[in-house]
């Protein structure tokens, strides 16, 4: 089968590899469209915090497919079902899964990075991880499930946000874009910040989705702050950059009695001055990963059309060239771009 394979930092190709043989507990899943997303963009450069992932592999954590094969210990699924799976898979034993917190798993393992993943034809799966994905639902949208579940966790889970709050979503990469389309069907009042590596794609993305932008390198995000939130600030604030600004900035254009998410990982410490913050009784929260619920919640936004997701993900780039999506993802010159396999 056809597998895109990572053999070295920044470095990606297609290979021919068997197709799995699977377990008799397992399922044969052949894939349809895999997405990439930032930890995917980490691993292939081989950024710090990601050396421990094994090379070669076969990358790819994000997809949608359809059951081909079916272990003989398996019950409750049949060819042609259509399914995506949770890639991050938790232990079920240490103190976290036992107290309702698997998303947060001391020994977790995610598909595609401690394991051979889904850029491949065909994939291998315990039926445990996958969730069927609705009839009404297409497979290419299905595919970016999981990144949309990371937005319900984020919004719906950790977050307060309410039918017309305020929220600033910083960052228009693909967690940040879906956090803001998350935010805005519950009625929130949502503006996406970026910078002006964001300009030429990722923000005018969002303005074609209806959602207000600011290019916070061009614009005085101070003064889009004031007009939208009356002077008060914004009600919510996501911090979906992954850089160490993001919540400084946070910080400074969240209301009193406000709430700031972070949901990106920071790349590097900085000092953060928090007196504001208490004296505002500014409330933080994080929020990581994903659960069933999320996964669940993520295919009913689908179901139901209030993720425009043929508008968000990008399918012009070619299985045979990984390298190039790859390259545009970390240019921003993409947001969602999706390999199709089948």
């Amino acid at each position: 089968m056809k597998a895109i394979v990572q053999t070295g930092p920044k470095s990606v190709e297609i290979q021919e590899r068997e197709q799995p043989t699977i377990a008799p507990d397992e399922l044969l899943v052949k894939v349809h469209t895999a997405g990439l997303c930032g930890s995917d963009a980490h691993a292939y450069k081989y950024d710090g915090g990601y050396e421990w992932i094994p090379i070669p592999r076969i990358m790819g954590h994000e997809y949608s497919g359809e059951v081909t094969a079916v272990g003989d210990d398996v019950e409750g699924f049949a060819p042609g079902d259509r399914i995506i799976e949770e890639p991050i898979h938790d232990c079920g034993h240490c103190f976290q899964c036992k107290n309702g917190q698997p998303n947060v798993c001391q020994n977790f393992s995610i598909t595609g990075m401690h394991r051979d993943g889904a850029y491949a034809e065909y994939v291998a799966v315990a039926p445990e991880h996958v969730h069927a994905v609705p009839e009404s639902v297409p497979l290419r949208h299905a595919a970016i499930t999981e990144p949309t579940s990371i937005a319900t966790r984020a919004v719906l889970g950790q977050s307060v946000t309410k039918p017309g709050d305020t929220v600033l979503v910083e960052g228009p990469g693909p967690i940040g874009v879906l956090v803001a389309v998350v935010a805005d069907s519950l009625g929130a009042n949502v503006v996406v910040s970026g910078l002006d590596q964001d300009a030429s794609y990722r923000l005018p993305l969002l303005e074609d989705l209806g959602l207000p932008t600011v290019n916070a390198q061009s614009a005085d995000l101070d003064a889009v702050a004031e007009r939208h939130t009356d002077g008060i600030g914004f009600d919510v604030v996501f911090d979906s950059t992954g850089h160490h600004s993001g919540i400084v900035t946070a910080n400074d254009h969240v209301r009193k009695g406000g709430q700031i998410v972070v949901v990106g990982i920071p790349n590097d410490s900085s000092q953060v001055t928090l007196t504001s913050t208490v004296r505002g009784e500014v409330d933080i929260n994080t929020s990581y990963g994903s659960t069933w619920t999320n996964f669940e919640q993520a295919l009913r936004l689908m179901e139901r059309g209030e993720i425009a997701v043929d508008d968000i993900i990008d399918t012009s780039y070619d299985v045979d060239e990984p390298q190039d999506a790859f390259e545009a993802f970390l240019a921003s010159e993409t947001c969602k771009p999706v390999f199709q396999f089948n």
